[in-house]
């Protein structure tokens, strides 16, 4: 089985294996934030906007942008579309065990990109 690693900006010291394993080590990761910013951040991954998530939380959108640079200092993530790929693998996807979930076919996708070698 091969493994691919990713490593996080701000000289992170975590990295991410992109196995069942990288999924604990995301949760440790998560466990620093609150409820809300959790919230905000699988909503962030379900493709939302700062106000479709406010709507959705009964909060304002400068709440959700505020929750949203927290969770981003606290995960060392550079931006929103970090946090959402970071959400979707550490929550799995929230389209559940469907064929059009965006992380399998991102997956997929690169996947089929990788150069195929024939021996």
């Amino acid at each position: 089985m091969r493994r691919k690693e990713k490593v996080l900006k701000n000289h992170s010291e975590c990295r991410l294996i992109e196995t069942e394993e990288s999924r604990i080590t995301l949760k440790n990761l998560t466990s620093k934030l609150t409820a809300a910013e959790k919230r905000v951040l699988a909503l962030v991954s379900s493709a939302k906007t700062n106000k479709e998530i406010a709507f959705a939380l009964g909060i304002s959108p400068a709440t959700v942008k505020r929750h949203l640079e927290n969770v981003l200092r606290k995960l060392a993530l550079r931006n929103r579309v970090e946090a959402a790929i970071y959400g979707l693998i550490a929550n799995g996807c929230p389209s559940g065990a469907s064929s059009a979930c965006p992380l399998k076919l991102w997956r997929k996708a690169k996947h089929d990109a990788d150069p195929k070698w024939a021996i």
